[in-house]
């Protein structure tokens, strides 16, 4: 597979279970691109967008023309959300690996919302749990060095100091915003130092304490 290629839709995230059968029936698959926008500042809000697989970030651009990410999107999550109640979206929306979403048509969410009072308590926490994590990642590129973004990754996304992780690293890198080769420099000291087991699909903290 090419870094550009749809990957197989076997891995695809599944649709979260809280979502009421009739309006989960409603979702349309949309491919799409490395490099696709799939909207842009300003535009009207239409639809609700999942990410079943690939990696979506929401970015608007500096005075230079630099972009600014202001969120990553991956597979699992949804894109966006305060556009629910925005009459516009308030940044671009790119797609930096190539994947799907899963679309709903927007009033058809909201209504769901309406309707819906169990569904909507649990979008609710649903929303809460991203806040919390949202922060927790600002946090953590604050942290200086790798290392300690790296174990703060671990503990806060991880189960008991376990983090299941399949596939390659390189988007782990990019979600601690370092180089992949820092990111497995700090692998292999934490490895030597006995800090840290790495196997296939799984990081695991060992020696806690001395963390």
């Amino acid at each position: 597979m090419t870094e550009a290629a749809v990957p197989s839709a076997a891995t695809d995230a599944p649709l979260p279970d809280f979502l009421p059968p009739a309006l989960a029936a409603l979702a349309r698959t949309q491919p799409f691109a490395r490099g696709e926008t799939l909207f842009r500042r300003g535009q009207r809000p239409t639809r609700m967008l999942f990410v079943a697989a690939g990696e979506v970030h929401l970015l608007r651009h500096g005075l230079h023309g630099q972009p600014v990410v202001f969120q990553r999107s991956g597979a699992g999550s949804f894109l966006a959300e305060p556009s629910i109640d925005s009459a516009r979206y308030h940044c671009d929306a790119l797609a930096v690996r190539a994947g799907r979403a899963c679309v709903f048509p927007l009033a058809d969410f909201r209504g769901a919302l309406d309707a819906d009072p169990d569904f909507a308590a649990r979008w609710r926490l649903f929303l809460a749990r991203e806040i919390r994590r949202l922060r927790a990642r600002a946090e953590r590129l604050a942290m200086r060095s790798v290392r300690e973004r790296l174990v703060h990754y671990i503990e806060c996304e991880g189960e008991d100091g376990t983090l299941a992780w399949p596939g390659e690293l390189k988007p782990l890198a990019a979600e601690l915003g370092v180089t992949h080769e820092a990111l497995y420099r700090a692998l292999a000291r934490l490895a030597a130092d006995g800090l840290l087991e790495r196997t296939p699909g799984c990081l695991r903290l060992i020696a806690r304490g001395r963390l």
